[in-house]
């Protein structure tokens, strides 16, 4: 197998990666949130679960997406024009990606140590591991 054809085999596996990451990440996150339903009786705790738990998903999809592209780069030999539009895309993802976080957080990440993906779903997994159990003072 010759580099690029590796090259291209792994720009499928992280576009792969990042679609199954979204898919898998949604069907995980409702359950998350079925279970916080379950455990506290509380719509508005389940949605914020929900909510928390697929925007991490969503930056990890994107994230990959990400990765996929550039190595997408590595494998062909661009025109300015592809590069341009790659470049466009890599703004668009990152920029979506920080809105996300800002939206996660509820505040700008220069406020807040910056969470990534997976560090935001595993706080949802916990936080709907405690839902229904009484605060500690």
């Amino acid at each position: 197998m010759d580099t690029h054809a590796f090259f291209e085999a792994v720009g499928v596996a992280f576009e792969f990666a990042g679609v199954a990451a979204l898919a898998i990440g949604f069907v995980v996150a409702l359950v998350i949130a079925l279970s916080v339903w379950v455990r506290s009786r509380s719509g508005a705790d389940a949605f914020r679960t929900l909510r928390e738990a697929f925007g991490g998903v969503i930056l990890l999809g994107l994230e990959l997406l990400v990765a996929a592209d550039l190595v997408k780069t590595v494998t062909s030999s661009p025109t300015l024009t592809d590069a341009v539009v790659l470049g466009i895309i890599v703004l668009i993802r990152t920029i979506l990606s920080f809105s996300l976080q800002v939206e996660i957080d509820g505040v700008a990440p220069w406020r807040r140590a910056l969470v990534t993906g997976p560090e935001v779903l595993a706080h949802a997994v916990k936080k709907a591991g405690s839902a229904g159990t009484p605060e500690q003072p």
